[in-house]
């Protein structure tokens, strides 16, 4: 597997030349992840910030009453990693889990530091990275507050189409915040408006 996919990744995010983004990517390892396979189980700290070249992966933790709660869908061409876990250096109340075979690039924190003091376009695209996931984080927190059930599954249609293809009815229902009996109740009334 070739890095190309990653080097157009960080051209995307930070304005660099071919040969500087190419000196990035080399220091991240290609990393495989079978089916069912976690990137970082709960309890432990993160030590790896990935790429996600293909694959679908999903983030999850656990209610008061025990029960699974999906918090964030990770689909290919995007960055996976739980970021308190990973720069904080703290145990990680989350899991990513592969969905399905996945592939990808990994860098450890060591190295991901490294970079991060060397090269300054590095710096820059972890800055972007950092700042469109904490963008993303607000607008899923505001959407709980301020959107419908309906609205919330709309969006993720909207954004993430392959959650459907990959994620169970009950992880989707968890992470829109709702039972599955709500969201077969939407999917439902929507279909008949079509």
């Amino acid at each position: 597997m070739d890095k190309e996919l990653l080097i157009d990744f960080i051209q995307s995010h930070v304005t660099t030349t071919r040969p500087v983004a190419t000196t990035i990517a080399n220091h991240f390892e290609e990393r495989e992840l079978s089916k069912n396979a976690y990137l970082l189980k709960a309890g432990k700290i993160s030590n790896e910030y990935f790429f996600l070249a293909e694959g679908f992966m999903r983030a999850f933790t656990f209610d008061a009453e025990g029960n699974e709660v999906t918090t964030y869908f990770h689909s290919k061409s995007k960055v996976v990693f739980e970021v308190s876990s990973l720069f904080m250096r703290t145990a990680s109340a989350e899991n990513i889990q592969a969905l399905t075979d996945c592939t990808g690039y990994s860098i450890t924190f060591d190295k991901l530091n490294t970079l991060f003091h060397t090269v300054p376009e590095f710096r820059e695209f972890g800055r972007a990275m950092l700042v469109k996931e904490f963008a993303a984080f607000k607008q899923r927190t505001l959407a709980l507050i301020h959107k419908s059930a309906e609205e919330r599954y709309l969006d993720l249609i909207a954004t993430n189409k392959d959650v459907f293809l990959y994620a169970q009815l009950k992880q989707i229902a968890s992470y829109l915040g709702i039972t599955d009996t709500s969201l077969s109740r939407i999917r439902r009334e929507l279909s008949k408006k079509d």
